[in-house]
């Protein structure tokens, strides 16, 4: 394969992984908080919402192993779809964490004490 070819298949997945976000936002998203899913499995099973996610994803990394599994095993179970909804689902759960995590960081630094020194006196 060359660089272009697998430039396109990048930009496919880019384009699939938003169309997903935001299709399953309705589904997942509740009162605007795209991450309640995670933070609901986080009350239940006792954890933060993103071990939560952790947790969720572990399935669709069981099934990017099974794929990689399959190309010695079982390669005639591989099919376009397959590799589509399973490499895709990955990639959508990378960047809901990215999101949580980039969302915990951010109400970190908003609690962080200001600490006032001669140069930032007002």
């Amino acid at each position: 394969m060359n660089s272009q070819d697998l430039m396109k298949i990048v930009k496919e997945r880019n384009d699939s992984v938003i169309t997903t976000l935001d299709s399953k936002q309705a589904e997942y998203a509740s009162n605007g908080d795209r991450f309640h899913n995670f933070r609901r499995g986080a009350e239940i099973l006792g954890g933060t919402p993103e071990q939560a996610l952790g947790g969720f994803m572990s399935k669709h990394i069981v099934s990017v192993l099974d794929l990689i599994k399959w190309t010695e095993t079982e390669p005639d179970r591989i099919t376009e779809e397959l590799i589509n909804e399973k490499i895709g689902d990955n990639i959508v759960y990378l960047h809901l964490l990215e999101g949580l995590l980039r969302e915990r960081l951010a109400k970190r630094k908003q609690e962080e004490p200001k600490v006032f020194t001669p140069d930032n006196r007002v």
